[in-house]
């Protein structure tokens, strides 16, 4: 199970033609009594908001950081679409709480597709009143219910994306999706957590943010940061305080959303290869991660990954134009731990185990710049030919 592993949850996914390929696009996760409980949610920082995410602010503001439940729809990113798509929104939050039995505010909603189309409100209607409507009691906290949320979620990824990960006496339970316009702050996602530890929203807040920081913050596919990101985490209660505190909750949660981020990175667009890029020896933490997203984002430094190619002195120039602090002659930089450049220059290593590490799977590169104790990481992946055909248009 994911969404619905923790105590307390139902949900539940279906098909309502938002979608042209008629599958499954309408997803509901919500309290099993219909009631509130404290939520905390993470947004895209592009100013360029959807409405989705305007009506979930809101809401979170006027209960004080509660909700009931969360209605999510793929296919369609209700964005760029102005007062009307803003007033769709209401209406999918309003139609959820009247099934639920809830306040309108009590509803968040999220939205993932297409931007700048309207919303078909007659299909997603009557999609709401046949999912929501038969989330009751126990209906719906099944694996299946979770995983039909989470199917529902998917735009181009090419599986669903859950996790459950189990604390002392509770559990964090979640789905998402992303596989394209994935960068940080946040990548280009939805996301839902729940779990039944019992936590106040200020606390709930503190431990989504640090989830968001290390996962999903560090994530980049492609640079392009959307206008729907959302990560909500609900907590039911039902398991009580956690036994280990609430640094056990906050751990749980970090380790949710890695998972989730690393299920996203192995999914993006056309990717072959999964990439951790690390930098270290920065004159700060903001240098490190300067220099880490310049080299994740350069399409000639992904090219060279998809290729099997160790090309370094890519990474060493988008190293040396990021904004970090530099000095060549302190740099060194590794694949796999195999070094393959230091001081700035090619040294002698083994051959044969880099080759073995490029064909892999999983890449792990080393930049070290010397100058300093700063460290940032990034998660990514390569750039290749699939990842332009599936963008090169919206039909």
């Amino acid at each position: 199970m994911s969404v619905t592993a923790a105590a307390g949850f139902v949900a539940g996914g279906l098909a309502c033609g938002i979608k042209a390929s008629g599958d499954p696009d309408l997803a509901v996760v919500a309290t099993t009594s219909g009631a509130p409980v404290p939520a905390a949610a993470v947004f895209t920082s592009n100013l360029m908001t959807a409405a989705p995410v305007l009506a979930c602010r809101d809401h979170l503001l006027a209960t004080g950081g509660h909700a009931a439940a969360v209605v999510l729809n793929s296919g369609n990113a209700n964005a760029a679409t102005g007062r009307s798509g803003r007033a769709d929104a209401e209406r999918m939050c309003a139609l959820t709480a009247r099934y639920l039995g809830c306040a309108t505010e009590a509803v968040l909603v999220c939205s993932t597709g297409l931007i700048g189309i309207p919303l078909p409100m007659a299909s997603i209607e009557a999609g709401i009143a046949s999912l929501a409507g038969g989330l009751t009691g126990a209906l719906g906290a099944d694996e299946a219910a979770g995983a039909a949320a989470a199917e529902a979620l998917r735009t181009t990824d090419t599986h669903r994306k859950e996790v459950v990960v189990s604390g002392d006496g509770f559990v964090v339970g979640g789905m998402a999706k992303g596989a394209a316009m994935l960068a940080p702050k946040m990548a280009t996602m939805l996301a839902v957590l729940t779990t039944d530890a019992a936590a106040p929203p200020d606390a709930l807040r503190r431990a989504l943010r640090a989830g968001v920081a290390e996962s999903f913050n560090v994530l980049t596919v492609d640079g392009a940061t959307s206008t729907n990101d959302t990560v909500i985490l609900l907590a039911s209660g039902l398991g009580g305080p956690p036994a280990g505190g609430q640094g056990a909750l906050v751990d749980a949660v970090v380790a949710a959303c890695g998972e989730l981020a690393a299920q996203m990175a192995g999914d993006a667009e056309g990717a072959t290869k999964v990439v951790r890029l690390r930098v270290s020896g920065a004159a700060s933490d903001d240098d490190a991660k300067a220099a880490a997203r310049k080299v994740a984002q350069s399409q000639l430094v992904k090219c060279s990954w998809y290729g099997q190619d160790p090309y370094w002195g890519r990474i060493a120039s988008e190293l040396g134009s990021s904004g970090a602090a530099f000095d060549p002659d302190k740099l060194r930089i590794a694949y796999g731990g195999t070094d393959v450049c230091r001081e700035g220059v090619a040294v002698d290593h083994d051959a044969a185990a880099l080759r073995a590490h490029m064909a892999g799977r999983q890449l792990v590169i080393d930049a070290d710049l010397g100058l300093g104790q700063g460290s940032a990481s990034v998660l990514t992946n390569d750039l290749t030919h699939a990842y332009v055909d599936e963008n090169m248009g919206t039909s």
